[in-house]
C-alpha cells in the first residue's frame, strides 16, 4: 500500500499546484463559469485525496480492499477531475468528451458505497 499512499501523497501536492495554477494563471484567462468548473475540479480532487490516505492507512480494510478500492477512487479522480480540468480550460471541448465527467463521479459514487460496506464487514471497527 506504499505505492497508493506515494501517490495520494503526490495527487495531493498537484492539487495544491493546479489549485495555485487556477488562482493566479487562469484567473484572468477563464470566464468565472469556467474557474468555477476548474475549481470544482480541485476541490473534488483533494477530497478524494485525503480519503485515500484514509482507506491505505485504515487497518480494518485488508491488502486486497485497500488496493481495490483506490484502483477505483484514483480512475474516479482521473476521470471526474481530469475531465473538468481539460473541458474548463478549453483543452479539449465538452462536446468530445462530455460523457466522461459523469463516468468518473460514478466511479467515486461507487468507491464511497464500496468503502461504506468495507467498513460496516470490518470485524475491527
Amino acid at each position: 500500500m506504499k505505492k497508493y499512499l506515494a501517490l495520494a501523497a503526490v495527487l495531493g501536492c498537484l492539487a495544491v499546484v493546479l489549485g495555485a495554477f487556477g488562482a493566479h494563471a487562469l484567473k484572468e484567462k477563464l470566464s468565472p463559469e469556467s474557474l468555477q468548473s476548474y475549481e470544482t475540479g480541485v476541490r473534488y480532487l483533494m477530497y478524494h485525496v485525503i480519503v485515500l490516505l484514509f482507506i491505505n492507512i485504515f487497518n480494518g480494510f485488508s491488502e486486497k480492499t485497500k488496493s481495490t478500492l483506490s484502483k477505483i477512487f484514483f480512475a474516479g479522480m482521473l476521470l471526474f477531475s481530469g475531465s473538468i480540468f481539460l473541458i474548463s480550460t478549453g483543452l479539449v471541448q465538452a462536446k468530445y468528451i462530455w460523457f466522461v465527467t459523469p463516468f468518473g463521479g460514478l466511479l467515486l459514487i461507487i468507491a464511497w458505497l464500496w468503502t461504506a460496506y468495507e467498513i460496516l464487514q470490518s470485524k475491527s471497527v
